[in-house]
């Protein structure tokens, strides 16, 4: 069986990057077909023997910094209409924008896991609110105007793209909710994974330090400046890894020395502050999330605001606790009254290895193997 692999683009190293290296892991013959991809993610595929193949997108001007800033101008959709994928039984794509856009003949299978459908194109008001930085805050007064055609173009392509894919696998069950309201289509739900061989040594060496700990890319719509007026206002001592666009924005927030930004991390570094800390907090809603599965296998309990994808990995009262309004004042709340003591590491860890890595490609191997039973092996 002859299978390739698409993605909507190869920038970033994150939650929809792992789970087509993951893919790719799986079936390592496979060519991996994407819009445009950075040297970083071409050198590292390479290393493992890969090919990765791009699109006419990779040759335009500061393709990789300014990749989705293409998309009013529908060009997505021409780059992944433009591959040829005539010689492949089965194509799997790994899509929250325009990698399920491709174009296959009948009797090749298209299997899509779907992180979200596009949310631009499906929740643009609360999409373009929080664009705050970068090229777009300037203009975004004038994006709205500008891009209603676009929009409503690419709704009517996107439903259209849809019926053509063969099976749907959903991230979270927030995104098989917006599968079926946007698409009208069934899903079956296939976690993320924590790759539990990133973090050496689970039960050795944790410890309850003095600080809430925050991990994300620092965004505008991540919320984190809830964390930060949080802690501010106990004096409560905060560590925030990431970096982003909305860093000096957060900065400035900062009145006193608890709040302590530590930048990117590499794995390594990452799981020493994991580990020390008292919770990782998490203030944004997001389909799945990795984070919170990070926190649990290095032993550490969750403070989250109860929504989304936490509300499928973090056991209240167990493995965490969540906050209900997205708001510093009902955070503040619960961090004032949270004790660390009455979680146990054991039974986070437990908890994020039922999402280690070997059971979402046994799971992804099955939904392959049941919808490609008529194809040649």
């Amino acid at each position: 069986m002859k299978v390739a692999i698409v993605c909507d683009d190869l920038i970033q190293f994150g939650g929809a990057e792992r789970i087509v290296e993951a893919l790719s892991d799986m079936f390592p013959e496979a060519p991996i077909y994407t819009s445009v991809a950075s040297k970083k993610w071409i050198k590292k595929f390479k290393e493992k023997g890969r090919v990765i193949i791009t699109s006419f997108l990779q040759k335009f001007p500061l393709a990789v910094k300014i990749n989705r800033y293409y998309s009013p101008f529908l060009l997505h959709v021409l780059a992944f209409e433009s591959f040829d994928f005539s010689n492949f039984d089965l194509v799997i794509s790994s899509s929250s924008r325009y990698a399920h856009f491709i174009i296959t003949k009948p009797s090749t299978k298209h299997i899509c896991y779907m992180h979200s459908p596009g949310r631009m194109i499906w929740e643009s008001l609360d999409y373009f609110e929080n664009e705050n930085y970068g090229i777009f805050k300037p203009i975004k007064k004038f994006a709205k105007p500008f891009l209603k055609m676009p929009l409503l173009y690419l709704r009517v392509v996107d439903f259209t793209v849809s019926r053509k894919v063969d099976k749907f696998i959903a991230n979270s069950v927030t995104t098989q909710r917006r599968i079926k309201k946007y698409y009208g289509r069934d899903s079956e739900i296939v976690n993320p994974f924590v790759d539990a061989s990133e973090f050496y040594n689970l039960k050795d060496d944790i410890k309850s330090g003095n600080y809430f700990l925050v991990l994300t890319r620092l965004s505008p719509w991540k919320k984190v400046d809830i964390a930060v007026k949080a802690c501010e206002s106990f004096n409560l001592k905060l560590k925030i890894i990431g970096d982003g666009p909305d860093k000096r924005r957060l900065q400035k927030l900062c009145s006193s020395n608890n709040i302590e930004f530590l930048g990117y991390l590499s794995d390594k570094e990452k799981v020493n502050v994991l580990r020390r800390c008292k919770a990782v907090i998490i203030t944004q809603k997001e389909d799945f999330g990795i984070v919170p599965l990070e926190a649990m296998l290095c032993g550490k309990p969750v403070i989250a605001y109860k929504s989304g994808g936490v509300l499928e990995t973090v056991v209240e009262g167990v493995t965490g606790i969540f906050f209900e309004e997205q708001t510093p004042e009902s955070l503040a709340k619960v961090l004032k009254e949270f004790n660390p003591s009455k979680y146990r590491s054991k039974d986070c860890i437990e908890r994020a290895l039922n999402f280690r890595k070997e059971v979402f490609s046994d799971r992804i191997m099955n939904i392959v193997l049941n919808n490609s039973s008529n194809l040649e092996n």
